[in-house]
């Protein structure tokens, strides 16, 4: 159940923890923060280090994110005490996804929901700063977490004995921490990678992604829709109604070039409504901008290893997804769930934590796990961006295949639930 009157936590000084942490792990994101807890609630002392302040932490600005969350995630959440935290208003239910190929309404849309997963909706729906917010509070509340803000990791290294980082901090003398094992964090950009030597493949899809809140005058009924047009794509996310006069909500994420981008960032408010408005054919009624609108630059990343000697890598700095499928913030947690398993069974066998035996297993759970998903991602972003006849052909045997073959379907539906299909038996009906 959601709280919704917790206190913000006050963080735990250097002096509450051991000197000589267990983890350090560079990057005070969800997934940086969230991994940290976990590992505290394990019995292990964590040092992360984030470049924001702790006052951005622990009240961060809404940035027009509006994560989807899979079942398994939510269930990581309130493992560490993070979803319980939430606000009742900051937690939207998805019950079904359209999926719908040119203009809305042009033709039939693929329609999934969560029937035979053994659930009755396919997830959750919780802004990005809601969870950013959340895992900190947990963190800070932990002993064995100890919080170092407005630092700048200047240099890390890994030697057999140790993982070494040494970051600066309010203009002072650079300092130095070690720890048996050293976790990036810290985006899909990360700099933590480059320095331990860690390539990545980028693929930067030369677009720009457009989120913001409007509310609007019909029900949504807890349905999202993808809209993939030939030039740009539309998703419309329900939200939950607004927290003072109820009025229905949603999240709009629009995906183009360059140039339109800037000239939809341009628009009065009410000129960008009624374009989203008359893209998704009036379906919601008449719309209105609530807040700012946010801009992103589109680009995927797949780091080549998730792990080494007294390394490892977690979230974004791991696998920067496209949004489309929304399963960026569901693999960081799998990471969290999974790097947790691999460390604290080490460490309750008295084996080095830091060791690449350790954390192999970990690297390659997660990329068996992550692969399919980041390749699939890409292939579905390339098969409904692209005008040519041919992948528009294909597009529609996709569609019409969802409807025809029921396992096709369930297999879509698992991956959005983070459930295994239920698929039907020769006695079942």
């Amino acid at each position: 159940m959601a709280m919704t009157d917790n206190p913000t936590p006050t963080p735990q000084s250097p002096t509450a923890q051991a000197a000589n942490p267990d983890v350090l792990i560079a990057g005070g994101g969800p997934a940086g923060l969230s991994l940290a807890a976990s590992l505290a609630q394990a019995g292990l002392n964590a040092t992360v280090l984030e470049q924001q302040s702790e006052a951005v932490l622990a009240d961060p600005p809404p940035d027009g994110r509006e994560i989807a969350l899979t079942h398994p995630s939510v269930a990581t959440l309130q493992r560490l005490g993070s979803w319980q935290r939430l606000a009742a208003h900051e937690i939207g239910l998805l019950r079904e996804a359209q999926v719908h190929d040119g203009p809305v309404g042009q033709r039939g849309a693929m329609q999934l929901h969560a029937g035979g997963s053994g659930v009755d909706h396919l997830g959750w729906i919780v802004p990005n700063y809601a969870l950013r917010r959340t895992a900190y509070e947990v963190a800070a509340r932990e002993p064995g977490v100890q919080l170092i803000t407005e630092a700048r990791v200047t240099r890390v290294a890994v030697t057999p004995a140790h993982a070494e980082l040494e970051y600066s901090q309010h203009g002072q003398p650079p300092q130095t921490l070690r720890a048996p094992l050293l976790v990036a964090a810290d985006s899909r950009f990360s700099s933590i990678r480059r320095q331990l030597g860690i390539g990545a493949s980028l693929h930067d899809f030369g677009r720009t992604v457009i989120v913001c809140r409007l509310r609007h005058e019909l029900p949504h009924h807890e349905v999202a829709h993808e809209c993939f047009g030939y030039e740009q794509t539309l998703a419309i996310l329900p939200l939950p109604p607004d927290l003072i006069d109820g009025s229905p909500q949603c999240s709009a994420v629009i995906t183009t070039g360059a140039a339109q981008a800037q000239e939809l960032l341009g628009l009065p408010p009410e000129d960008y409504a009624a374009r989203v408005q008359a893209q998704f054919q009036h379906r919601l009624g008449a719309m209105q901008l609530v807040g700012e609108r946010h801009s992103y630059p589109l680009v995927a990343v797949y780091a080549h290893r998730f792990s080494g000697p007294r390394c490892a890598l977690l979230g974004d700095a791991a696998v920067g997804m496209h949004p489309v499928t929304a399963h960026g913030y569901n693999l960081g947690l799998a990471g969290v769930e999974g790097l947790t398993r691999a460390v604290t069974t080490a460490h309750a066998h008295g084996a080095d934590i830091g060791a690449a035996s350790v954390l192999a297993p970990y690297a390659r759970a997660h990329h068996r796990h992550a692969w399919p998903i980041y390749q699939g991602t890409n292939a579905i972003v390339r098969l409904y961006t692209d005008t040519r006849p041919l992948p528009r052909l294909l597009r529609q045997a996709v569609l019409a295949g969802s409807s025809r073959l029921p396992p096709l379907k369930g297999l879509i539906v698992s991956q959005l639930t983070g459930r295994r299909p239920a698929w039907p038996t020769a006695n079942q009906p």
